[in-house]
């Protein structure tokens, strides 16, 4: 992640309804947490996000599971940007376990993917807004 910088942090408990029958957090669920951290990021570089117009989609999406998470707990998501294109920029996530002192120093999930500044009603990419550029690593 050299070329990559933190650009936000957050921690949310972990749900009993986010485990499966096997008694650990679902792997679809890491994609919710990674969701929740890059749109809590957007929301705040954007300045809000305005789906009526324009407004990010995630084009590219994946997650290498490293450890179990379990209820109950909670977890830190840090996520990290990449140098933005002309539309567009890597993002990428840690899930991180919290420990009963407060530190998250465990990683249990990485992931991340590509994500897409677009016009929805002509459902093409455009510009990077010049506030979320601005927050980006510059190349």
């Amino acid at each position: 992640m050299s070329d990559k910088k933190q650009v936000h942090a957050m921690r949310q408990a972990i749900r009993w309804g986010d485990m499966d029958a096997f008694g650990h957090v679902n792997n679809t669920v890491y994609f919710r947490y990674m969701e929740s951290g890059r749109i809590a990021f957007l929301e705040q570089a954007a300045g809000g996000l305005d789906v009526q117009h324009e407004g990010p989609v995630l084009v590219t999406a994946y997650c290498t599971f490293i450890k179990q998470l379990k209820y109950p707990g909670e977890i830190e998501i840090r996520t990290f940007a990449g140098p933005p294109g002309r539309s567009s920029f890597e993002v990428t996530h840690e899930i991180r376990m919290v420990d009963g002192h407060g530190n998250a120093d465990v990683v249990a999930a990485e992931g991340g993917g590509k994500v897409v500044w677009i016009d929805f009603a002509a459902e093409k990419s455009v510009p990077l807004p010049a506030q979320l550029r601005a927050m980006l690593p510059a190349d």
